[in-house]
């Protein structure tokens, strides 16, 4: 089944307010500068978002944050090179953080895609991480129960895609678009190549084309890091 190439603004027309939205990163291989950019052209707000981090700068998920949009931030990395407009909302009581250690954020968001309700770790335990969660003792050491991650949408960079959905991803993309791409209802994804069916090797396919949505095509895309440092400014 072919999965349509659309246009961004078309991509992100029905994301509502309220929404859960999973937004890949890990760097810039990994940031949809592109999609976060026409999610503040849309105009949702209060959207909870879950990402590594909280933004950089003045572009991508940081300008989300900047022009309050966002209502909670789901994150493991909340102090980035540069997340003055998360940590100016933060201090003045505008914006909730739940902080996630990184391996748990990335787990829960996979049981989300497996449809695993809960499991336990044994990160965090001991810590303020842990506190009001259920903790269980197995073969003599404690773990803590954590709960799925599920999304309304999911916003994840890659780097090819065929008209099926299938992707590969580039260098550090791979470490949260896979599992993001499992745990959303609509997964939207930006790609600098679109390739018809067959091109690419079937054992080179990383997220299968049944978690894939709609492809937006952005043959030039951004690297945040490379806007962060230039000190640009969106929108």
């Amino acid at each position: 089944m072919e999965k349509p190439v659309m246009g961004i603004a078309e991509a992100l027309a029905d994301v509502p307010d309220g929404a859960t939205v999973l937004v890949g990163g890990f760097g810039g291989a990994g940031s949809p500068i592109e999609l976060v950019h026409a999610l503040i052209d849309q105009g949702a707000r209060d959207l909870t978002v879950v990402n590594n981090n909280a933004g950089n700068g003045d572009v991508g998920l940081a300008a989300l944050i900047r022009e309050r949009r966002v209502r909670k931030m789901i994150c493991s990395f909340p102090r980035s090179a540069n997340p003055k407009a998360f940590t100016e909302l933060y201090l003045k009581g505008e914006i909730e953080l739940e902080v996630v250690p990184q391996g748990t954020l990335a787990e829960r968001i996979r049981a989300g895609g497996a449809g695993i309700p809960a499991f336990y770790t044994p990160a965090s335990v001991g810590t303020p991480l842990a506190e009001g969660k259920e903790v269980r003792t197995f073969d003599g050491r404690d773990y803590v129960m954590e709960h799925w991650i599920r999304a309304d949408y999911a916003l994840v960079k890659a780097e090819t895609a065929d008209r099926a959905g299938n992707l590969l991803y580039n260098m550090s993309a791979r470490n949260f678009g896979p599992v993001m791409c499992m745990a959303a209802q609509t997964t939207v994804v930006q790609v600098r190549n679109v390739v018809e069916p067959g091109a690419i090797d079937p054992e080179a396919v990383v997220t299968p084309g049944i978690f894939v949505d709609r492809i937006v095509q952005v043959a030039d895309p951004a690297q945040e890091e490379l806007l962060f440092a230039e000190g640009a400014v969106y929108p």
